[in-house]
């Protein structure tokens, strides 16, 4: 199994970065792999798949560089620049670094993705910007719209996270980022399952970068820089991309019926800030009246203060949702 040797300094200093590149890759990678895990996936999948397969029908060398640049067990190198923890990129600035990595190191990255050496089609130099092309398209049509929501998400799941290392140490953090990945103790990552060597990364800086789609994957480069890409929590995706039931949102108004749709699993206020978009006040509120109505409980998990449905409100939500 392929594990790093990761130091408390490396740990203590780790950051978790929201990328648009990140989630734009993933989002390419869910349209080249396409399979829904939820109906909110299905129909983002339905509205740009479409348009999706004709732009590669339109580009068969593009087309045939999609179908090289990933495999099931590695991604051409070049296509998952590393970041480097500066601080937050624009999209466009991330997008620079891929089209400026020299044409010899993209045909080694694909050689090396494939197992061996490339089809005739791929032996050209522009590789590298037809794919900030086709990540370019993709973001203004199919990620970009939506990216407020996504963020939110994202942001949900760092502060979940967050909460996760205050009350259970890294261990529970890290258990159920990607499959194959856990804490082994003595200062070691279980990366995946697959048989690779390990690497030390004691004296190296950590990055996560949590994205929606179900596509995950880990980065590094020769200046010591490591990122674990991972897919934000399952009923936290799904629940960014679900309204509350019309009904619902009648009966309680389309905010607060937001709000406990959302407590399906226990949520932190700030959790719900952050999943919403609403503010503090405006949440608190919320929180306020449901409990009043017997419809939220709460509990404390460590530092933190988890709200959760009631099972009347299981009752009343699952009631709205089959109307």
């Amino acid at each position: 199994m392929g594990w790093w040797q990761v130091g408390a300094d490396t740990l203590a200093g780790s950051r978790f970065v929201v990328s648009p590149l990140a989630e734009t890759t993933a989002s390419l990678f869910a349209l080249l792999a396409p399979s829904a895990a939820h109906p909110g996936e299905r129909a983002w999948l339905d509205a740009h798949l479409p348009a999706f397969r004709a732009r590669l029908a339109a580009d068969p060398v593009t087309a045939r560089l999609m179908a090289a640049v990933r495999t099931a067990r590695w991604t051409a190198d070049y296509l998952v620049p590393t970041p480097t923890g500066d601080g937050e990129r624009s999209f466009p600035a991330e997008l620079a670094e891929i089209r400026a990595t020299p044409t010899a190191t993209v045909h080694a990255d694909l050689a090396e993705t494939i197992g061996g050496p490339l089809p005739s089609a791929l032996l050209r130099p522009g590789l590298q910007d037809r794919t900030a092309d086709l990540l370019d398209w993709l973001w203004e049509r199919a990620v970009r719209p939506d990216w407020a929501r996504r963020r939110r998400v994202m942001e949900a799941d760092i502060i979940a996270r967050t909460e996760q290392v205050g009350r259970g140490g890294w261990a529970a953090a890290l258990g159920d980022m990607r499959p194959g990945m856990r804490w082994l103790g003595e200062s070691r990552l279980q990366i995946h399952a697959y048989d690779h060597a390990p690497q030390d990364i004691s004296a190296a800086q950590l990055l996560f970068l949590p994205v929606t789609p179900r596509h995950r994957w880990v980065t590094w480069d020769d200046r010591g820089h490591y990122a674990v890409v991972y897919t934000c929590t399952g009923t936290l995706a799904e629940a960014g991309r679900s309204r509350a039931p019309e009904a619902l949102g009648v009966l309680l108004g389309p905010a607060r019926a937001g709000v406990l749709v959302l407590l399906g699993a226990p949520k932190s206020t700030t959790h719900l800030v952050a999943l919403t978009g609403q503010g503090l006040g405006s949440v608190g509120r919320h929180l306020k009246v449901l409990r009043d109505a017997g419809l939220v409980g709460r509990r404390r998990s460590g530092r933190s203060v988890l709200y959760y449905r009631t099972p009347a409100a299981d009752a009343l939500v699952a009631a709205s949702t089959h109307e």
